[in-house]
């Protein structure tokens, strides 16, 4: 039997997706743990989330192919992320180009959705982090009135630019589909002018509303991303959820995604379990802490965590479990 609590959270759920399938018979005799509490100012704890599907989180890489974006994906395994939702489904990698097409990779975001039921995240480092952002503005319509679904487990674009939305059963086109997170590290606007990526310099800093909520990193000083102090923010075009956060300025650029340590060191695990994005606990004082990238890996983590819970419930009122 379900928890009274969980029944309620699966009942909201299908009352959320009325237009969509019935949940089925057997989806509550499953578990009889009580739904995770995605609200908390920490962030629900990761051994809650482990009976929830799990979106994909997609990591795009820097400019520089020997600093890739794998060692933030082993972070998140070793804090508990399912290493499936991570891994390409083509070559098994977990790190993507940041050379990649950005109307491919908007393609291959409504693949996702619907397939899984959820919304990917992306997290971009770098030029990374200017592929996040124009894939926004892609799913957002900026540079095409129409996108074809793109098969990331094939390699190729579908004959086809709209995809039936899990949750309403209607056609709908790739144009529009949003994330449910999305962030840029160290992105700045020089690199952009010196690569020729001039449709990217008047939206750099534009989030719209194709994804929920945004969280774009500045290292103070980078002269990488070529910042005046603290860089220009990131604003929101309408409704997304935007934050900006400024790093310390014993950070570097390039060695940004290097957090897969944190993971492993008691001291700056509990840390990053007890965040709380903008009242960050003391740091460590462990000696033979490495706290190295622990303010961005913690805000991630928080954040990831957060919409693997909103995700999942929501996937599982819809599907029941995997």
């Amino acid at each position: 039997m379900l928890t009274r609590r969980f029944r309620a959270v699966l009942v909201a759920g299908a009352a959320f997706v009325a237009a969509a399938a019935p949940l089925p018979a057997a989806a509550g005799a499953a578990t009889t743990a009580p739904a995770p509490d995605c609200g908390q100012p920490a962030g629900p704890p990761a051994d809650a989330l482990t009976a929830l599907p799990a979106p994909r989180v997609i990591g795009l890489s820097g400019s520089v192919p020997i600093v890739t974006m794998q060692p933030f994906a082993e972070f998140l395994i070793a804090m508990g992320y399912p290493e499936a939702s991570l891994r390409d489904p083509r070559d098994g990698s977990l790190a993507l180009s940041s050379y990649t097409d950005s109307a491919e990779l908007a393609g291959a975001v409504a693949w996702y959705y619907e397939r899984d039921a959820m919304r990917p995240m992306l997290v971009g480092h770098s030029q990374g982090g200017m592929l996040v952002v124009r894939t926004l503005h892609e799913l957002a319509g900026a540079f095409r009135e129409a996108i074809p679904v793109f098969d990331p487990a094939a390699g190729r674009a579908l004959p086809r630019t709209s995809i039936r939305d899990p949750y309403t059963l209607a056609e709908r086109p790739v144009v529009g589909v949003r994330v449910s997170f999305a962030a840029a590290l160290a992105t700045g606007a020089l690199p952009r002018l010196l690569l020729g990526q001039w449709t990217m310099l008047p939206r750099l800093r534009k989030i719209p509303d194709t994804t929920l909520e945004f969280t774009g990193f500045t290292v103070p000083w980078d002269p990488i991303a070529g910042n005046l102090a603290t860089a220009e923010p990131y604003v929101a075009t309408g409704t997304a959820a935007v934050r900006n956060v400024l790093l310390p300025a014993t950070y570097t650029h390039i060695g940004l995604p290097a957090t897969e340590h944190l993971a492993a060191h008691p001291a700056t695990r509990a840390w990053i379990d007890a965040y709380v994005p903008g009242s960050p606990p003391p740091l460590p004082d462990a000696a033979d802490a490495d706290v190295r990238n622990l303010v961005h890996a913690a805000d991630l983590w928080h954040s990831i965590r957060v919409h693997w819970c909103r995700e999942g419930l929501r996937r599982l009122a819809l599907r029941g479990p995997a």
